[in-house]
C-alpha cells in the first residue's frame, strides 16, 4: 500500500496536473513548460547520476506529455519530445555510477539501421536531414531506450511510479479536452476519426495517448495504489479516459490498449491463487463496463460509434476498406521490398516511391512495411532481432512480470502498426519490455517464481 505521505504527493501532483491542462489553453504557456521539462531533467539527471533512474522518470513524463505539447503547440520543433526522450536516456547510462551489462544485440540492431542511410535515394530538392530525422529519431529512440533498459532491474513500486510520472500530463490532456472541446451534442459525429473531439488535433495520436493513460489507471486500480487519493474518482477518471479515447472515433489507440490490458489481466489473474475466480472475475467486470460504456457511447454520438467500429459509413453501409487507405500504402511498401529485396529503397524513400506508384505523397503508418521497403532484408533482420530478444526475455520471468512486460511488447507492436513511430511513445515503451521486475518476498499472494523447464 502506498504511504500516507506518498498518496499525499500523488493526490498534489495529479491536481496540479488538471489546473496545467486548463492553464494550457493559454498561448505560450505549453512552449515554455516543455522547455523547463527539458532543462530541468537533464539538470536532475546529471545532478543525481541517475541513482534512482531520474532518467527514466523524465523520459516517461515526456513520453506522456508529447500528444499534449504538440496539440497546445507548445514545440520549438516537431521532433523535440523524441529528441529529449533520447537526450534523458543517454545522458543517464553516461552519468550513472552502477554497472550495466551491453546488449549486443541492440547495438548491431542500431548499425543495421543506419546502413539505410546509405541507399537513401530522394529528389534532389527534398530535405536528407528531415528525411533521415523524420524516419530515424523513433528507431534510434528504440534503440537507445533498449540499451538503456536491457536486464535492468526495477522494483515493481519503482516501475508503478515510473508509469504515474507518465500519466501526469495525460490527466492534463484529459482536462484541456474537456474545456476545449464544445458540447458533444453540438457536434456531428460521421464514422470517420473526429478532430473536433481530439482539440484539433490528430485522433490516431491522441487515441493513442489515452489508450495508454486507460492501461496505467488499471494498473494502479489492480494493485491498490491511488492516484486520486479515492478509489471512486480514480475509477471516475479511468471511465473518463475510455469515453474519450472512444469519441475520438479513432479506432487504433483503443484496440492496442484493450489487448495490451488483455495480456496483462491473464498473466496476472494466473500469477494470483485463485487463478480462474480471478481471470473470470476480472473479465466479467471489463465486460459490463464497457458494454455499458458502448451503450452510453451509442447514445451520445446518435449510433455513429456503432458504425465506427463495425466499419460502416454514416448511413450503415459497410465499408470496403476497414483500413481508412492504409493497406494500400502498406501494399506499395511491400512492393518496394520485393523490387529492392537486399538493402530496400533507402531512408525517407518509400514515400516518394508511393506518389510515383500511386500519384498520392504520404508518409508511411505502418512501420513494419516501412523497414521492409526502406531496408529490404535488413528490416527483415530488425524485426526478427526485436521480436526475438523480447519474446525471448518474457518468457523467461515470472508469471506476474510478464503481465507487464507482454504488455509493454503489445503497445509496441501494434502501435507501430497503426500509427509507426510518428511519437515517442513505442520507442520508450519496447525498452521495459527488456526489464527486470523484482518483487517484494512479502507478496506471499502472487506466484512469482518462474516457471519449471
Amino acid at each position: 500500500m502506498l504511504t500516507q505521505k506518498t498518496s499525499s504527493s500523488n493526490l498534489v501532483l495529479a491536481i496540479a496536473h488538471l489546473l496545467l491542462g486548463v492553464l494550457f489553453l493559454i498561448g505560450g504557456i505549453s512552449k515554455i513548460y516543455s522547455t523547463l521539462v527539458l532543462f530541468f531533467g537533464i539538470l536532475f539527471i546529471i545532478k543525481t547520476k541517475n541513482k534512482h533512474n531520474e532518467a527514466m522518470m523524465w523520459a516517461a513524463y515526456m513520453v506522456g506529455a508529447e500528444v499534449l505539447f504538440r496539440m497546445t503547440k507548445g514545440l520549438f520543433f516537431y521532433e523535440l519530445p523524441k529528441y529529449s526522450v533520447l537526450l534523458f536516456l543517454f545522458t543517464g547510462l553516461i552519468v550513472e555510477k552502477r554497472k550495466h551489462p551491453v546488449p549486443v544485440s541492440y547495438i548491431l540492431y542500431t548499425l543495421l539501421l543506419l546502413i539505410g542511410i546509405a541507399f537513401l535515394d530522394i529528389p534532389f530538392n527534398e530535405s536528407i536531414r528531415r528525411a533521415i530525422a523524420f524516419n530515424l529519431s523513433g528507431p534510434v529512440l528504440l534503440g537507445v531506450s533498449a540499451i538503456y533498459f536491457y536486464k535492468r532491474k526495477l522494483s515493481l513500486d519503482t516501475l508503478l511510479k515510473m508509469l504515474f510520472m507518465m500519466v501526469l500530463p495525460i490527466i492534463s490532456m484529459l482536462s484541456l479536452l474537456f474545456f476545449k472541446t464544445r458540447d458533444i451534442s453540438e457536434i456531428r459525429f460521421s464514422s470517420n476519426a473526429n478532430f473536433a473531439t481530439s482539440g484539433g488535433y490528430g485522433p490516431n495520436q491522441v487515441a493513442t495517448i489515452l489508450g495508454v493513460g486507460i492501461f496505467i489507471f488499471l494498473i494502479h486500480l489492480f494493485f491498490k495504489k491511488r492516484i486520486f487519493s479515492l478509489f471512486l474518482v480514480d475509477v471516475f477518471f479511468f471511465v473518463y479516459l475510455i469515453y474519450r479515447g472512444l469519441i475520438t472515433f479513432s479506432r487504433g489507440g483503443m484496440f492496442t490498449a484493450l489487448l495490451a490490458i488483455g495480456a496483462f489481466v491473464f498473466y496476472f489473474s494466473i500469477a494470483h491463487k485463485n487463478k480462474m475466480e480471478n481471470l473470470l472475475k476480472y473479465v466479467l467486470l471489463t465486460g459490463i463496463m464497457l458494454l455499458t460504456l458502448g451503450i452510453y457511447t451509442s447514445y451520445k454520438t446518435e449510433g455513429m460509434i456503432i458504425n465506427r467500429y463495425t466499419n460502416k459509413n454514416s448511413v450503415g453501409i459497410e465499408k470496403k476498406d476497414f483500413s481508412t487507405g492504409r493497406i494500400k500504402i502498406f501494399v506499395t511498401e511491400v512492393d518496394a521490398f520485393f523490387e529492392n529485396p537486399f538493402f530496400g529503397i533507402g531512408v525517407g524513400g518509400s514515400k516518394f516511391y508511393r506518389q510515383e506508384k500511386l500519384n498520392r505523397m504520404a508518409a508511411s503508418h505502418n512501420e513494419v512495411s516501412r523497414l521492409l521497403s526502406e531496408h529490404g532484408m535488413l528490416g527483415v533482420l530488425i524485426l526478427i532481432l526485436l521480436l526475438g530478444v523480447s519474446i525471448t526475455h518474457i518468457l523467461n520471468q515470472p508469471y506476474l512480470a510478464r503481465a507487464f512486460l507482454s504488455a509493454f511488447l503489445i503497445f509496441w507492436f501494434l502501435t507501430i502498426n497503426h500509427s509507426a513511430m510518428r511519437i515517442a511513445f513505442p520507442g520508450f515503451i519496447y525498452g521495459l519490455s527488456v526489464v527486470i521486475i523484482t518483487f517484494n518476498n512479502s507478496e506471499e499472494e502472487f506466484e512469482v517464481q518462474k516457471l519449471e523447464s
